[in-house]
């Protein structure tokens, strides 16, 4: 029997939900229009999941099949049960607008005669129709959180934005671009809507309110229709009488921040400080270098235990003297602070910030850094596998980050081999130089275990942080900078400056912000291959397992030949990662195995060789160890040779995060591969 002989018997025996589920199957199988029909049908008066229902019905409109009979089907399921919601949401936003003095235009059609219908397909979005033209458009979420153009490329003039219908991208100029009055100037929102019936259709679906308030100097957006678009700008004292010279400036307060750039750490040493030293000194930014994770937490503590035990703003500005006096004393006033808002008071205090009297409120650009992303891979019996960092996690569910309304993800990639190379060299150097917090020698760790598991570039589309988030290549950055940072300043929706041509920190120019580290833009960290600390069968190894990212993100394979891999050669090449095997063998060894002060604490060593014992013991205890990470190699590799297909918590697939796309023209040279 077919799928759909299967359903229609089930659904005879009254088996509803089976029959559900075989319907669903001849769906995604594929079946002729009429069988589909027939599925969508049962499946919307089943009660199940409408939206299979839902998406055939637009499918087979769309191809032409019973058009009529899947019109008033849509129509009566979905459109008129809401219509009434649609109708008080229009009256509602019209009423607003009727009174609103920067709105020229007030000839709001009756409800009928709007050109679109919306019909709602989830608790997020809908579907619109148009009548006139008897077709359906495209899935919409007007609350999508991602901010799609560069509204603020140009800050010369006050903003001006051509048909925005995101409530989202309303509300977030609504929340950045500062009042006129704050900042002694025209500094209006000015919103161009080229079709005055469409712009009166999506009246039904968006929300005035948090637009337009009553108070005069609340009123920032400016509403032009069709040719009144040759208004722009309006002179506002010749033509309203209102002179903001007049006013007083205000400064930025903690809480009028909303919006975060997240740069993100994908894994050690892929050009992190060197995009942070192009950002740093942005007017429309506040920028600090990176942070680490750790001193983030102990910063806000000690601000929220000074403000706490203040008993004055007076007494708070003594407290906290390394910070501004002004966000001291914001922060101070608010009495549910939160994380963010010390956070942003923080960055306030001690960001070199050049534009006193922006146009917009600044972006807090963020890097909390760990010393290493750590990532596990746990396997189920369908060959999926789930990324876990507790890292990872900690940044997700991290209160900083979701305090802030508008969020925008930035991830630097380097060439995943010269990334590991670095990382390698500058574990051993810190084995040189540093201890530990317990005063114990450093050592070099499994770096290719590390980046085997870490598929950070890999992101969650479900989770928020990710939404809206970009990789960029470091080798665009250093080879072709204009291009590559004319692009991201786009994305990041701040205008691109002079500051982000040259690199500096707190202002100084060309920092060397590690020992050793490159200056500027000096391009010599791109060809640098450190071959005394990789070789090409560890090199080889990590192409191979990362063969998806190469061919993503644009780099040619320099070590794997494009040979088939097997478990055989996969413990051969294991075998061969003699350059890291012999760095973490020496730093174990001395820092580790052969203390005769400390008991051995290493992962992977049996209980009865983690007391305090002799030498030759230790040497034992050692072998034991690194058998242990080749074991553990050995596993991951095993695991992923079966395939790679990797799913959030929910089970759902991730998908690489979108590589920056640099325009053509702007290139100095060729893209790197």
């Amino acid at each position: 029997m077919t799928s759909i002989e299967i359903a229609r018997r089930l659904a005879q025996l009254g088996e509803k939900k089976q029959a559900v589920k075989a319907y669903t199957l001849a769906v995604h199988n594929g079946c002729p229009p009429e069988e589909e029909f027939e599925a969508a049908v049962y499946i919307l008066y089943s009660g199940e999941d409408y939206r299979v229902a839902y998406t055939c019905l637009l499918n087979l409109y769309g191809r032409g099949f019973r058009r009529e009979e899947c019109l008033d089907i849509l129509t009566q399921a979905f459109y008129e049960p809401n219509v009434k919601a649609l109708k008080a949401r229009y009256r509602n936003n019209c009423k607003r607008l009727e009174g609103y003095p920067y709105l020229f235009r007030k000839d709001f059609p009756a409800f009928e005669e709007l050109t679109v219908r919306f019909f709602p397909f989830d608790d997020k979005g809908y579907v619109p129709f148009y009548p006139a033209e008897g077709r359906f458009g495209a899935y919409v979420n007007f609350n999508h959180p991602v901010i799609s153009r560069n509204f603020f490329h140009d800050l010369d003039k006050p903003v001006l934005a051509e048909d925005v219908y995101s409530q989202y991208e309303l509300e977030y100029l609504n929340d950045n671009v500062r009042r006129s009055e704050h900042v002694g100037k025209d500094n209006h929102i000015y919103l161009h809507y080229t079709d005055w019936g469409l712009f009166c259709a999506h009246l039904q679906v968006l929300n005035m309110r948090p637009l337009i308030e009553e108070k005069k100097w609340e009123k920032k957006i400016v509403f032009l229709m069709e040719d009144e678009g040759s208004q722009y700008p309006i002179d506002f004292k010749a033509r309203f009488g209102i002179d903001y010279s007049d006013y007083l400036t205000v400064a930025v307060g903690v809480r009028d921040v909303t919006r975060l750039i997240w740069h993100t750490q994908l894994s050690s040493h892929n050009g992190g400080d060197f995009f942070n030293e192009i950002f740093d000194n942005h007017p429309n930014l506040l920028a600090l270098p990176s942070i680490m994770h750790d001193s983030v937490d102990k910063a806000i503590e000690e601000c929220r235990s000074a403000l706490a035990e203040a008993e004055s703003e007076e007494d708070a500005v003594q407290r906290l003297p390394q910070w501004k006096e002004l966000a001291v004393r914001d922060l101070y006033l608010l009495k549910d602070r939160t994380d963010k808002d010390i956070l942003v008071g923080w960055f306030l205090s001690h960001t070199p910030w050049l534009d006193t009297v922006p146009r917009i409120v600044p972006t807090l650009f963020f890097q909390p850094h760990f010393h290493n992303m750590d990532y596990d891979l746990l396997y189920d019996d369908h060959g999926h596998t789930m990324l876990t960092s507790q890292n990872y996690d900690k940044m997700c569910a991290s209160p900083l980050l979701r305090g802030f309304k508008y969020v925008k993800t930035l991830t630097p990639m380097r060439r995943p081999t010269t990334s590991y190379g670095a990382a390698v060299k500058f574990m051993w150097k810190e084995t040189k130089e540093g201890v530990n917090e317990k005063g114990q020698g450093l050592v070099v760790g499994d770096e290719i275990y590390t980046r085997l598991c870490n598929r950070s570039f890999m992101v969650d589309g479900q989770e928020r942080l990710f939404m809206d988030s970009i990789l960029v290549r470091f080798e665009d950055a250093k080879l072709n900078p204009t291009a590559t940072f004319k692009a991201l300043a786009a994305f990041l929706d701040i205008p691109y400056t002079e500051s982000m041509t040259y690199c500096s920190m707190y202002g100084q120019r060309d920092p060397e912000s590690l020992e050793g580290n490159d200056i500027g833009f000096s391009t010599a960290a791109v060809y640098r291959t450190y071959d005394d600390f990789a070789n090409d069968t560890e090199r080889y190894f990590l192409e191979y397992f990362l063969r998806d990212v190469y061919e993503y993100y644009g780099y040619d394979f320099k070590y794997y030949d494009g040979a088939p891999m097997d478990e055989k050669k996969v413990e051969k090449l294991v075998k061969g990662f003699t350059t890291l095997n012999a760095l973490m063998r020496e730093t174990w060894g001395k820092n580790v195995f052969n203390n005769t002060d400390i008991k051995l604490e290493a992962k992977n060593v049996s209980a009865e060789l983690t007391k305090e014992l002799d030498s030759e013991t230790r040497k034992i205890a050692l072998d034991q160890y690194m058998e242990a990470m080749d074991k553990n190699r050995l596993e991951v590799a095993k695991l992923l040779l079966k395939g790679q297909y990797f799913i959030n918590r929910k089970g759902q697939p991730l998908r690489m995060m979108p590589k920056l796309k640099l325009d053509p023209a702007l290139l100095e040279q060729p893209l790197y591969h």
